[in-house]
Protein backbone atom coordinates (compact mmCIF):
# COMPACT_ATOMS: atom_id res chain seq x y z
CA UNK A 1 0.00 0.00 0.00
CA UNK A 2 2.91 2.21 0.50
CA UNK A 3 4.45 2.03 -2.26
CA UNK A 4 1.69 1.94 -4.61
CA UNK A 5 0.74 5.85 -2.48
CA UNK A 6 4.44 6.78 -3.68
CA UNK A 7 4.51 5.57 -6.80
CA UNK A 8 1.06 7.77 -7.32
CA UNK A 9 2.52 10.59 -6.15
CA UNK A 10 5.89 10.69 -6.96
CA UNK A 11 6.71 9.91 -11.18
CA UNK A 12 10.32 10.40 -10.50
CA UNK A 13 10.22 7.67 -7.79
CA UNK A 14 7.75 5.11 -9.77
CA UNK A 15 10.39 5.42 -12.72
CA UNK A 16 13.80 5.39 -10.21
CA UNK A 17 13.15 3.12 -7.46
CA UNK A 18 12.30 0.09 -8.83
CA UNK A 19 15.24 0.04 -11.06
CA UNK A 20 17.39 1.14 -8.32
CA UNK A 21 16.01 -2.09 -6.22
CA UNK A 22 16.83 -4.26 -9.38
CA UNK A 23 20.72 -2.62 -9.53
CA UNK A 24 20.79 -3.45 -5.55
CA UNK A 25 19.52 -6.72 -5.75
CA UNK A 26 22.10 -7.57 -9.06
CA UNK A 27 24.78 -6.24 -6.71
CA UNK A 28 24.40 -9.06 -4.56
CA UNK A 29 24.14 -11.59 -6.12
CA UNK A 30 27.77 -13.44 -5.48
CA UNK A 31 28.00 -12.42 -2.34
CA UNK A 32 26.97 -15.18 -0.20
CA UNK A 33 28.34 -17.52 -1.77
CA UNK A 34 28.97 -18.91 -5.36
CA UNK A 35 25.22 -20.60 -5.37
CA UNK A 36 23.67 -17.10 -4.31
CA UNK A 37 24.51 -15.56 -7.93
CA UNK A 38 21.72 -17.64 -9.09
CA UNK A 39 19.05 -18.20 -6.59
CA UNK A 40 19.90 -14.02 -5.63
CA UNK A 41 18.82 -13.58 -9.44
CA UNK A 42 15.65 -15.97 -9.07
CA UNK A 43 14.35 -13.37 -6.28
CA UNK A 44 15.29 -9.97 -8.15
CA UNK A 45 13.65 -11.56 -11.07
CA UNK A 46 10.78 -12.32 -8.91
CA UNK A 47 11.32 -9.13 -7.00
CA UNK A 48 11.50 -7.07 -10.26
CA UNK A 49 8.26 -8.91 -11.48
CA UNK A 50 6.01 -7.06 -8.57
CA UNK A 51 7.43 -3.86 -8.81
CA UNK A 52 6.52 -3.98 -12.49
CA UNK A 53 3.04 -4.86 -11.94
CA UNK A 54 3.19 -1.70 -8.84
CA UNK A 55 4.70 0.42 -11.80
CA UNK A 56 2.02 -0.66 -14.25
CA UNK A 57 -1.15 2.21 -13.14
CA UNK A 58 1.26 4.96 -12.86
CA UNK A 59 3.61 4.67 -16.06
CA UNK A 60 1.59 4.77 -19.00
CA UNK A 61 3.72 4.59 -21.57
CA UNK A 62 5.03 1.16 -19.76
CA UNK A 63 2.93 -0.50 -22.31
CA UNK A 64 4.54 -3.51 -24.89
CA UNK A 65 4.23 -2.05 -28.65
CA UNK A 66 4.95 -5.08 -31.27
CA UNK A 67 6.19 -3.61 -34.56
CA UNK A 68 8.59 -4.33 -37.52
CA UNK A 69 10.84 -2.15 -36.54
CA UNK A 70 11.07 -3.41 -32.79
CA UNK A 71 11.92 -6.50 -33.98
CA UNK A 72 14.01 -5.45 -36.55
CA UNK A 73 15.85 -3.77 -33.75
CA UNK A 74 15.90 -6.42 -31.44
CA UNK A 75 17.30 -9.43 -33.86
CA UNK A 76 19.35 -6.70 -35.10
CA UNK A 77 21.44 -5.63 -31.83
CA UNK A 78 21.68 -9.53 -30.67
CA UNK A 79 23.30 -9.97 -34.20
CA UNK A 80 25.72 -6.65 -33.45
CA UNK A 81 26.59 -8.16 -29.31
CA UNK A 82 27.43 -11.62 -30.66
CA UNK A 83 29.26 -10.36 -33.94
CA UNK A 84 31.70 -7.95 -31.97
CA UNK A 85 32.70 -10.56 -29.04
CA UNK A 86 36.20 -10.88 -28.37
CA UNK A 87 36.94 -7.76 -30.69
CA UNK A 88 37.47 -5.21 -28.47
CA UNK A 89 38.32 -5.18 -24.41
CA UNK A 90 35.61 -6.18 -21.94
CA UNK A 91 35.04 -3.21 -19.35
CA UNK A 92 36.66 -4.92 -16.36
CA UNK A 93 39.38 -5.54 -18.70
CA UNK A 94 39.78 -1.93 -20.18
CA UNK A 95 39.87 -0.47 -16.56
CA UNK A 96 42.78 -2.84 -15.69
CA UNK A 97 44.31 -1.18 -18.68
CA UNK A 98 43.17 2.76 -18.00
CA UNK A 99 44.37 1.89 -14.38
CA UNK A 100 40.94 2.29 -13.10
CA UNK A 101 41.69 -1.16 -11.33
CA UNK A 102 43.75 -3.85 -10.52
CA UNK A 103 43.76 -7.22 -12.23
CA UNK A 104 42.08 -10.14 -10.01
CA UNK A 105 44.00 -12.40 -8.59
CA UNK A 106 41.44 -15.29 -9.46
CA UNK A 107 39.72 -15.39 -12.46
CA UNK A 108 36.24 -14.36 -12.57
CA UNK A 109 33.81 -17.30 -12.70
CA UNK A 110 31.37 -17.14 -15.43
CA UNK A 111 27.22 -17.56 -14.64
CA UNK A 112 27.15 -21.25 -15.62
CA UNK A 113 25.02 -23.19 -13.28
CA UNK A 114 26.11 -26.02 -15.47
CA UNK A 115 28.94 -25.98 -12.94
CA UNK A 116 27.45 -25.54 -9.63
CA UNK A 117 24.84 -27.61 -9.89
CA UNK A 118 25.76 -29.87 -12.30
CA UNK A 119 26.14 -30.74 -16.35
CA UNK A 120 22.43 -31.23 -17.24
CA UNK A 121 20.72 -31.15 -14.11
CA UNK A 122 17.22 -30.29 -12.83
CA UNK A 123 18.22 -27.05 -10.97
CA UNK A 124 20.94 -25.86 -13.61
CA UNK A 125 18.32 -25.75 -16.14
CA UNK A 126 15.85 -24.45 -13.77
CA UNK A 127 17.99 -21.05 -13.32
CA UNK A 128 18.66 -21.16 -17.04
CA UNK A 129 15.08 -20.76 -18.08
CA UNK A 130 14.57 -18.39 -14.51
CA UNK A 131 17.76 -16.28 -16.32
CA UNK A 132 16.05 -16.47 -19.96
CA UNK A 133 12.66 -15.16 -19.01
CA UNK A 134 14.09 -12.45 -16.24
CA UNK A 135 16.19 -10.91 -18.78
CA UNK A 136 13.97 -11.34 -21.71
CA UNK A 137 10.20 -10.24 -19.77
CA UNK A 138 11.87 -7.90 -16.34
CA UNK A 139 14.58 -6.53 -17.19
CA UNK A 140 13.38 -4.55 -20.73
CA UNK A 141 10.72 -2.79 -18.94
CA UNK A 142 12.28 -1.35 -15.39
CA UNK A 143 15.79 -0.47 -17.65
CA UNK A 144 13.66 1.18 -20.64
CA UNK A 145 11.46 2.89 -18.19
CA UNK A 146 14.22 4.48 -16.19
CA UNK A 147 16.61 5.55 -19.12
CA UNK A 148 14.51 6.28 -21.92
CA UNK A 149 11.20 7.29 -20.39
CA UNK A 150 13.21 8.95 -16.98
CA UNK A 151 16.73 9.70 -17.40
CA UNK A 152 16.54 10.80 -20.94
CA UNK A 153 13.71 13.22 -20.56
CA UNK A 154 14.91 14.31 -16.96
CA UNK A 155 18.22 15.59 -18.75
CA UNK A 156 16.64 17.53 -20.83
CA UNK A 157 14.12 18.88 -18.44
CA UNK A 158 13.73 18.58 -14.75
CA UNK A 159 9.94 18.77 -15.22
CA UNK A 160 10.88 15.39 -17.79
CA UNK A 161 6.88 14.42 -18.05
CA UNK A 162 6.52 17.86 -20.25
CA UNK A 163 9.24 16.04 -22.22
CA UNK A 164 7.94 14.25 -25.63
CA UNK A 165 9.17 10.66 -25.74
CA UNK A 166 10.05 11.65 -29.81
CA UNK A 167 11.79 14.64 -29.32
CA UNK A 168 15.35 14.22 -30.19
CA UNK A 169 18.40 15.92 -27.89
CA UNK A 170 21.60 15.33 -28.64
CA UNK A 171 23.12 15.61 -25.13
CA UNK A 172 20.71 13.19 -23.40
CA UNK A 173 21.08 11.04 -26.47
CA UNK A 174 24.60 10.12 -26.07
CA UNK A 175 24.73 10.45 -22.04
CA UNK A 176 21.91 8.06 -21.69
CA UNK A 177 23.91 5.44 -24.21
CA UNK A 178 26.72 5.54 -22.12
CA UNK A 179 25.54 5.04 -18.89
CA UNK A 180 23.46 2.15 -20.61
CA UNK A 181 26.77 1.10 -22.36
CA UNK A 182 28.74 0.75 -18.83
CA UNK A 183 26.43 -1.17 -17.38
CA UNK A 184 27.75 -3.91 -19.41
CA UNK A 185 30.72 -5.73 -19.66
CA UNK A 186 30.32 -5.69 -23.24
CA UNK A 187 30.32 -2.07 -23.59
CA UNK A 188 30.72 -1.38 -26.80
CA UNK A 189 27.61 -3.28 -28.31
CA UNK A 190 26.12 -1.68 -24.89
CA UNK A 191 26.99 2.01 -26.42
CA UNK A 192 25.56 0.94 -29.79
CA UNK A 193 22.46 -0.85 -28.62
CA UNK A 194 22.08 2.58 -26.40
CA UNK A 195 21.75 4.56 -29.53
CA UNK A 196 19.30 1.40 -31.47
CA UNK A 197 16.55 1.09 -28.52
CA UNK A 198 17.18 5.25 -27.81
CA UNK A 199 16.86 5.97 -31.91
CA UNK A 200 13.78 3.43 -31.96
CA UNK A 201 11.57 5.45 -28.67
CA UNK A 202 12.74 8.95 -31.03
CA UNK A 203 11.39 7.14 -34.00
CA UNK A 204 8.03 5.42 -32.53
CA UNK A 205 7.60 8.16 -30.52
CA UNK A 206 6.86 5.79 -27.43
CA UNK A 207 7.95 3.67 -25.33
CA UNK A 208 6.62 0.25 -26.28
CA UNK A 209 8.56 -0.70 -29.29
CA UNK A 210 11.86 -0.26 -27.48
CA UNK A 211 10.79 -2.67 -24.56
CA UNK A 212 10.12 -5.35 -27.12
CA UNK A 213 13.06 -4.49 -28.80
CA UNK A 214 15.10 -4.83 -26.03
CA UNK A 215 13.43 -8.12 -24.90
CA UNK A 216 13.63 -9.77 -28.51
CA UNK A 217 17.30 -9.18 -27.97
CA UNK A 218 17.68 -10.38 -24.69
CA UNK A 219 15.72 -13.96 -25.53
CA UNK A 220 17.89 -14.38 -28.51
CA UNK A 221 20.83 -13.86 -26.44
CA UNK A 222 19.58 -16.35 -24.00
CA UNK A 223 19.13 -19.15 -26.45
CA UNK A 224 22.41 -18.42 -28.16
CA UNK A 225 24.13 -18.55 -24.88
CA UNK A 226 22.20 -21.81 -23.89
CA UNK A 227 23.11 -23.28 -27.89
CA UNK A 228 26.57 -22.16 -28.52
CA UNK A 229 27.87 -22.34 -24.49
CA UNK A 230 28.38 -18.62 -24.88
CA UNK A 231 28.56 -18.31 -21.19
CA UNK A 232 30.55 -14.65 -21.15
CA UNK A 233 27.45 -12.92 -21.99
CA UNK A 234 25.74 -13.95 -18.77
Amino acid sequence: MFLRKLFEKSPIAVRVLPFAVFLLLTYTQGKFGEESRYWFYFAKTLVGAWLIWEMRPFVAEMRAAFSWEAVIVGVGVCVIWVGLDGSYPRLSELSIKLGLSKAATTPALLWNPHVNFGEGAALAWFFIVVRILGSSLVVPALEEVFFRSFLYRYIVKVDFQSVALGQFVALPFFVVSAVFAFEHEEWLAGLLCGFAYQGLVIWKKRLGDAIVAHGITNFLLGLWVVWKGAWQFW
